[in-house]
């Protein structure tokens, strides 16, 4: 004789809800391209001096925030935990890492340095829930730390891609060497403005340079 529980129905409903809750937190590719997201002058220069710094594998995050005259001002970089794509945690994870290298610009009536997301994973460009969460996270934590949002920008075997905005290119991918510092325009990271301890605790840190 086998005894057993089917789930309840209050365990169903609070499943679906909170599917329902994460589909909520992402941006589909149109909703991104309606956002006014600022376009990068030099997208390739600034992946490369990413890339360079931080060396990102699949599922490593590199934040970065650049000033008006797109100038690397700070950057972090994070491993995604395996878990289920949640554009609040991601907003979490990337406000956690943005407050440790730069102080917010809440005080200020409009936004004067950009923030941009770049994330290493498998797979091709096209867009995926995935990414739809990171979007929204990055919207989200731009805001609640007085920064304008800038590009998602994803870095894959096959190159890189800016979502929305149909540029990319063929080099760097998630599996090339980095190029020296000497080789990007971005320059070196100045002194960090402020630094803090600890890691997220929704994902951890494995780098801010």
């Amino acid at each position: 004789m086998t005894f057993g529980f089917a789930p309840s129905a209050a365990t169903s409903m609070s499943a679906s809800a909170d599917s329902a809750n994460r589909l909520a937190r992402m941006l589909e590719p149109a909703e991104w391209a309606e956002a006014g997201i600022p376009l990068l002058r030099s997208p390739r220069e600034v992946v490369s001096g990413l890339h360079a710094r931080h060396s990102p594998t699949p599922t490593t995050a590199v934040v970065a925030v650049l000033d008006h005259e797109e100038r690397l001002t700070a950057s972090a970089s994070f491993t995604r935990r395996p878990t289920a794509a949640d554009g609040w945690e991601f907003r979490n994870a990337l406000l956690a890492h943005l407050r440790r290298v730069i102080p917010h610009d809440l005080r200020r009536r409009t936004p004067v340095r950009t923030a941009v997301l770049l994330y290493c994973r498998e797979g091709d460009e096209r867009w995926t829930e995935e990414d739809g969460a990171w979007m929204w996270g990055l919207r989200d934590a731009c805001t609640l730390h007085g920064l304008r949002c800038g590009a998602y920008i994803t870095l894959t075997s096959s190159g890189w891609q800016v979502l929305g905005k149909g540029r990319g290119g063929r080099r760097p991918t998630s599996t090339s060497r980095p190029t020296t510092l000497a080789d990007t325009s971005l320059g070196p990271d100045p002194a960090p403005l402020r630094t803090g301890g600890g890691a997220a605790q929704a994902l951890r840190h494995t780098a801010a340079r």
